[in-house]
């Protein structure tokens, strides 16, 4: 099985009625192909389409290989100032943006964000960019939320894996934000991180389930509910990449400070790159240069 679906690359050949693209593109891939004929496809939401053929997702090989062949309409064409590296990160910040879509992320929601790992840290740059004017991150590592102040966190807020510390928690966290929390992402899926999530969230406003830490939960909807607090989930993202490359082309979102590690294509290599991925540490994006 060949994983990896966060990926970049130049063209090498080209289909017969492909137009906009020529050999020595560099090029983003988006790494989901729908079917296309589906009910979901027609309304425009084909990251639903229960025929998905999505790279790394069992039976499709992934991207971590020298060529792989792919749509063209779900090619797209860097500009000369992104890096192959940058393109490669078109994909997790395609979750974020998705996330603020689907959550309304714009210049008058102050968001609170569960969770400082890579998704969090994208979710981050991408509330910055759709124009939150505070933007509070919570997590358990330390290490994680310096990188979050770093990359234009307002505020963050270190917390335990404690259940019964959610009340203390949630006042440290309206306390941070300042102001009332409009918009809720929880990018990390867990029982206390959603209870936080509702419980810390204004009444008429909204959480944003991104994360899937647990499958199940047992969370207080019920409270939740009686403020009017909506429920949203994510799956994947839908029409994100031109966007991303316009974040990236503009200046309004900088991933590089995500790539925290790079490692060619040989085997010691790769097996030291997985070695440093699953050691977690101060490791957040490992890049593969093939």
């Amino acid at each position: 099985m060949v994983i990896g679906h966060e990926c970049a690359g130049i063209v090498e050949e080209i289909g017969s009625e492909v137009t906009h693209l020529v050999p020595g593109d560099r090029v983003a891939l988006e790494p989901g192909i729908s079917c296309w004929r589906c009910s979901y496809c027609k309304q425009g939401s084909y990251n639903l389409c229960p025929e998905m053929k999505f790279f790394a997702t069992p039976p499709v090989h992934g991207s971590l290989a020298n060529q792989v062949v792919h749509p063209a309409d779900l090619c797209f064409k860097l500009p000369e100032d992104i890096t192959l590296e940058e393109g490669a990160m078109c994909e997790p910040l395609s979750v974020g943006v998705h996330a603020c879509r689907r959550a309304n992320v714009g210049p008058e929601t102050n968001v609170l964000i569960m969770g400082a790992g890579p998704i969090g840290l994208v979710a981050l740059l991408a509330a910055r960019a759709f124009g939150a004017p505070r933007v509070v991150i919570v997590d358990v590592d330390e290490f994680r939320l310096s990188v979050a102040k770093d990359l234009g966190a307002s505020e963050t807020v270190k917390v335990s894996t404690n259940e019964e510390d959610v009340a203390g928690e949630v006042e440290l966290i309206k306390k941070a934000m300042g102001e009332s929390v409009d918009i809720t992402l929880d990018c990390a899926g867990f029982n206390k991180t959603m209870t936080t999530a509702l419980n810390a969230t204004r009444p008429g406003g909204k959480v944003c389930l991104v994360g899937m830490g647990h499958n199940e939960m047992t969370v207080p909807l019920t409270p939740a509910a009686a403020r009017e607090v909506d429920v949203v989930g994510v799956f994947r993202y839908k029409n994100t990449w031109p966007l991303c490359i316009e974040f990236l082309r503009s200046g309004k979102i900088d991933v590089k400070p995500l790539i925290t590690h790079r490692f060619g294509f040989s085997q010691k290599e790769v097996e030291d790159a997985f070695e440093t991925s699953a050691r977690g540490g101060s490791a957040i994006k490992v890049m593969f240069n093939l």
